[in-house]
């Protein structure tokens, strides 16, 4: 073509009329006019890789129940089969364009997989694209299928794949979280409860139950993948199963789970599950709950690591960029920040889910697209921010060992540790010492007469302190004027 030739076009006609179509498209009319009426957000269904690819598996299984049950020529449904693999093997991504956001429950969706497929299959007959007489998107690539069928199972299906994606991605994250929490097992400190100093913990401790709490979360995703595996193929419109043979729905089933590798069950009302979108809110509530847990934690990272020099200071994160275009030298926390932006995200998504799945009237849910695009973009943005914490932030995490030594040295929240031995009333008094004095706990007490300097030693090991070992001893009678001569020693000597 020259620069004086017009584009080469295919004419196609629909219920609507005839257009013009880009020659070497794959994709047909009705996704032309979808990609006219819907330029929502710029984001074609082709940046989830996960829905492509799972439209294409549920296309193969229908094209595969469909010669099997004898509805569907083996000539057509072994091209749309061959065509369906391609794409699930990443073949012709480009031509998936029609927004992830749009009207219709999907149609669009459903009509920009059928003519790809369809087009692709004329081809490899050695046909051109747009012979619709020979190969039709809807006659043959859509047969005993509606996108009220097709379109929930292939999103459910991409949602599985997105969720086992993130489940690997936070399997590894505790794993980094439990061995930066092995590495600090032995390092004390101070816990904290409403912001104020509490009693002694190990750093390892405070690490490790980041790794549990994450650890929660991929058994319950875990739980939820089995809703999503239910499909209502076999339903078309309504869940009455118009247009389709009554033995296609047993078949489609069994053929999309050799397809998938899943454990696909039908659901036991399909008029029931072609409007229901509770699998959905299940799914979207469990990720929010991980995001927002994950934002914790990366809110008491950014606190613990603070300062340096004005703030807690108690870890340090890797260095990652500049922190500032004016102040030489600052660093800040940049990777626990995006994860936290990431969980207001999926905070909001779950809130577009629940609506969209509140908003559906009678037998279908025409909100499905928005509920697709929120929860897949929940999944993969969860799944990357899993990821860029683990390697760019968790496992070079340091711990600033002199200074939470100092600090639990003088910290009053130690001598809650000895008031199984010496007492309430003598623990508060040693303790009102320390703050006015800044003096050592295990000075005092000994000073005191309370408790030699072995016994102290034992009682205060990061062992006794963080609860790990657990033991108590006989409380000694202690009187005011002990704990008073006491006081007044170390104001002398000071």
């Amino acid at each position: 073509m020259t620069g004086n030739e017009a584009p080469r076009t295919r004419t196609e006609t629909d219920s609507l009329g005839s257009r013009e179509v880009p020659a070497d498209a794959y994709w047909g009319i009705n996704t032309l006019r979808a990609k006219e009426n819907f330029p929502i957000t710029s984001v074609p269904i082709a940046v989830y890789p996960d829905l492509v690819e799972a439209l294409a598996t549920v296309k193969q299984a229908a094209a595969r129940a469909n010669k099997a049950i004898g509805v569907l020529d083996a000539e057509r449904a072994d091209a749309i089969d061959r065509a369906a693999q391609e794409v699930r093997d990443g073949a012709l991504r480009d031509q998936f364009v029609v927004d992830i956001v749009q009207g219709g429950a999907g149609t669009s969706t459903n009509m920009n997989t059928n003519e790809v497929l369809a087009n692709r299959a004329l081809e490899l007959l050695g046909r051109e694209k747009g012979d619709y007489g020979y190969l039709h998107p809807i006659d043959h690539v859509n047969r005993s299928q509606s996108t009220n069928d097709t379109y929930p199972t292939s999103i459910k299906l991409a949602m599985i794949l997105g969720v086992q994606r993130l489940v690997e991605q936070l399997t590894l994250l505790s794993d980094a979280f439990a061995e930066r929490g092995h590495a600090f097992a032995d390092v004390l400190k101070i816990g904290r409860t409403q912001l104020q100093d509490a009693v002694p913990m190990t750093l390892g401790q405070e690490f490790t139950g980041f790794a549990h709490t994450i650890q929660e979360d991929v058994l319950l995703l875990r739980t939820v993948m089995p809703l999503l595996a239910e499909t209502n193929l076999g339903a078309t419109a309504i869940g009455t199963g118009i247009t389709a043979d009554p033995q296609y729905r047993d078949e489609v089933r069994r053929q999309l789970q050799v397809a998938s590798g899943l454990d696909i069950v039908t659901a036991p009302d399909l008029i029931e599950a072609t409007s229901d979108a509770g699998a959905f809110m299940t799914l979207s509530g469990t990720v929010k709950r991980s995001a927002a847990k994950l934002s914790k934690i990366c809110n008491d990272l950014r606190l613990l690591a603070s300062g340096p020099q004005a703030g807690l200071g108690e870890i340090t994160l890797p260095a990652r960029q500049a922190g500032s275009s004016i102040m030489p030298g600052k660093v800040n926390p940049v990777i626990p920040e995006v994860v936290n932006q990431i969980a207001f995200a999926v905070a909001g998504a779950d809130t577009t889910v629940t609506m969209a799945a509140e908003g559906g009237q009678l037998q279908l849910n025409a909100f499905e697209p928005i509920i697709a695009h929120s929860i897949l973009q929940s999944l993969q943005w969860m799944a990357s921010g899993c990821a860029t914490l683990r390697i760019n932030c968790v496992t070079g995490i340091q711990a600033n060992e002199a200074k939470l030594a100092a600090q639990v040295d003088t910290n009053v929240g130690v001598v809650t540790a000895l008031t199984p031995y010496i007492g309430y009333a003598a623990a508060a008094s040693i303790a009102h010492t320390a703050l006015t004095t800044s003096t050592p706990i295990a000075t005092l007490v000994t000073a005191a007469g309370l408790m030699d300097e072995d016994q102290v030693q034992r009682v205060l090991s990061p062992a006794r302190l963080s609860g790990i070992e657990l033991a108590t001893g006989a409380i000694p009678v202690v009187t005011e004027e002990m704990l008073d001569a006491e006081a007044a020693r170390v104001h002398r000597e000071r």
